[in-house]
Order: C-alpha cells, then structure tokens, then sequence
C-alpha cells in the first residue's frame, strides 16, 4: 500500500512540537493543557490529604504546584529559585499553572517535603496508565522487566578528587616507611580504608558505580523492553527498615565483588515491592546482567510465588558471571555441549539429568562417548575413560538453556533442541 503524501510520522509530530516550543510558547502551553489530563492523574487521596492539611480553601491550587514542577522539566529550569523567576516574569506561565500571584520558595520547597508520598502515587498511577500504550507500541517488549543499580552523586567533601588523593598519598608514605613489596597496591587499599558513608548525610554511601568510585544516592531501576522507567526505589535506611532480612556485610577489598553481591541481595526485594504496588501487571521475561547469576536467584525468579500467588517470571535471561564459573579444564563447543577435558574434539555423551542439590536445581551428566559402549560394558582402558575427569557435573545453569529462561555461556546452539529431547 502506498503511503499518503500527507501522511505525518513520529518525526514530524515531534519537529512539530520542537517548533512550538521554541518559537510559540503560550501554544504550547496550549498543547499540553490538551494532551494532558492533570486531573485524571491526581489519586482521590491526594486532594482530600492536600485540602484537609489547613481546613480551610488553599491560597495556591494543587494543579497549580504540579504544572509549575512539570513546567520546571520541560523547560530544564535547575532550581525552584529560577522557576519562582520564570513565573514572576511570565503571565503565561502564571495563568496556566492557575496562580493568581507567585508563591515564595518555602511553598515549592513544603509541598516536596510535605506531600512526598503522595508524588509517589502519582508516579505509579502514571504506570498503570501507561501500561496499555506500552503494549500497544510492543507487547513483546513491554512484558520484559529489566533491572539494574545506579546513583546519585552527591556534592559532598569525599566526592572531591583531592579527598582521594590525600588518602591515597597517605598510603603509599606508608608503603615505602614498612618498605612493602611491589604487591601492595595503594589504591586497592584506599578502597578499604575510606569511609563507608559521607560525613554530612550518612545515607551518601560510598560505591562502585559506572566504573568509578564516588559517594552517592543508590538506587535500583526497573525499566520495560521499550526503556520506559516502570520503578525506581532509593536504598535508604527506610527500605532497609522494611527488608530486615537483607544482610549488609562488610566490605571487601574487590569493589566490583561488592557490587554484584549487594545487587544480587536486593533484586527480588525491590521487584517484590514494585508488583506489590501494580498486581494488575504480570511478571514474564526478566533481564538483568551478570550480577544476579545465582541458583537462588533464578529460584527465586521463575518459580514459586515470589510476586504473589503463583506469580513468576516464565523467562530469565541473565550473563554468565565468568569468575563464578571455571571453565579451566574443559572446553564447549559451538554446539553448546562440553567436550572431553583430554581431547577437546570429542564432544561428551549426555546420559540423562539428575538433581543433587539442596535448591532442586537440576543438573545434566555428560560422560566421554569412549568411556562406555552402546550395552553399558567398559572397553579396553585407554587414558580417556581412565581418566577421572570422564564424568561431568554441572548445574543447569553452567550448560545449557532451560525452557523457563536459563541461559548458556556464548551462542545459543542450532543443534540443541536435540540434545534438550533426550532429557
């Protein structure tokens, strides 16, 4: 079908828009008071708290508060200081949050602190609503959850580069007065000797994120497929508080080590509080990287009811996490199957699944094809069978790629539904 001349892409709606926004700012003011509907995403409870605080009629409307931080996003305007300026100066702007005069900082600032759980609620109203539109684009991707770990640097004295630098002086003093050896590492060191948290606020932890060390805000990210933000949850001492069972160790000296365990330990935590607050939404294809590798975690992700009654992700794909499996004496080929730790040509024979471990995970047997014949009957000893590296035992997850999501080291091999029918 050929398409209309006239026909409008994504492309020219949005240059469209861009147009407007620079060069015609009270119709797109006019835009936005059509498109969206502040009302239908205020929750019922919000007016009746925001309201009830004095008993009496407000001097400054609660749509007028929201237009003002959403006006404030839009226009990128960095503090509320520069905003109170942009609405003092624009009638425009002053009508449209429907502001008959301009509150001072200390109104922007008590609605923040005041009514913070109630700017949560909208935030997850927002997902609910915009659930439908996400499988609308692509049901595929909207069904995936991915999570990941970030911060927020903070300006505090220890993110000053010369804070570092003083420590890391300090150690490397003390290595030529002990006269070390080349293998202490000053760096390494300061890791373990720097505060764990900042001075001025002991929720700034200190971290290893984006491949550098800094004292931040961390948070956990739950975004779909289509990289729409579905959750984001701070890890302060009230998350804590509610998830007593989340066990904080000590550092050690591997920051990247530390990073992957304390992911690992609140993944299912903060995905347990995000589908307790949206029920309606069902758990099917989780990603994540190499972090959450672990047989609880996939335990805990694909089967029981983790997110509620018998509500579980059907799919899991997760990186191997290389240092937590060694592949130092065996090889696996492009079929994905491992071969003979003797001679790496000769692919090993899959006799069968059984499960040894505590979890019920199962795990796969492979044996040299020349360690036993079709009848089960040993032949000549040769140094292959003789060998005791012959037989093989590793979890599911080392091999192969299960039907609910479990996933193999490299390529996914052609040949493997083959293999999996013999199981």
């Amino acid at each position: 079908m050929i398409a209309n001349k006239d026909q409008l892409t994504l492309e020219d709606v949005y240059s469209h828009c861009q147009e407007i926004l620079e060069n015609d700012k009270p119709k797109f003011l006019t835009l936005l008071e059509e498109h969206i509907k502040i009302d239908e995403i205020i929750p019922p409870s919000f007016y009746l708290h925001f309201y009830s605080w004095t008993g009496r009629p407000r001097e400054y409307p609660l749509q007028g508060f929201l237009w003002a931080l959403i006006i404030q996003k839009i226009f990128t305007i960095p503090t509320d200081e520069l905003l109170l300026v942009f609405l003092h100066y624009s009638k425009e702007l002053r009508e449209f949050c429907g502001f008959d005069k301009v509150p001072d900082a200390s109104k922007i600032t008590r609605f923040k602190q005041d009514f913070l759980t109630d700017l949560q609620m909208i935030f997850d109203r927002l997902v609910d609503m915009t659930e439908p539109i996400c499988q609308a684009i692509d049901a595929a991707k909207a069904d995936m959850t991915i999570f990941d770990s970030s911060g927020v640097e903070a300006y505090v004295t220890e993110n000053n580069p010369q804070y570092a630098d003083r420590i890391i002086r300090q150690l490397k003093a003390y290595a030529k007065a002990m006269n070390l050896n080349s293998s202490y590492d000053p760096h390494r060191a300061a890791y373990s000797n720097m505060p764990n948290c900042a001075s001025a606020n002991h929720e700034i932890k200190h971290i290893y994120i984006n491949g550098h060390f800094c004292y931040a805000y961390k948070f956990g990210l739950v975004t779909n497929g289509l990289g729409i933000t579905r959750h984001i949850e701070f890890y302060d001492r009230d998350f804590f508080d509610a998830h007593p069972d989340i066990v904080v160790e000590k550092r050690s000296d591997s920051p990247r080590e530390d990073k992957s365990v304390h992911d690992s330990r609140l993944l299912i935590p903060t995905l347990q509080d995000f589908f307790r607050v949206h029920p309606l939404l069902t758990p099917k294809t989780f990603l994540g990287d190499a972090a959450f590798d672990a047989v609880q975690i996939y335990k805990d992700l694909l089967t029981s009811d983790t997110f509620g009654e018998n509500r579980h992700f059907e799919k899991a794909y997760i990186p191997l996490n290389n240092p937590l499996v060694n592949y130092s004496n065996y090889t696996i080929n492009e079929d994905g199957i491992p071969c003979c730790p003797n001679n790496s040509s000769i692919p090993m024979r899959p006799e069968g699944n059984a499960s040894h471990l505590r979890c019920g995970t199962p795990t796969f047997k492979f044996v040299c094809p020349m360690s036993q014949d079709d009848l089960g009957q040993m032949p000549r000893r040769s140094p292959i069978s003789a060998s005791p590296q012959n037989l093989l035992r590793q979890p599911l997850h080392s091999f192969l790629v299960r039907q609910n999501g479990l996933r193999l080291p490299g390529k996914r091999p052609q040949s493997f539904p083959r293999y999996y029918s013999r199981f």
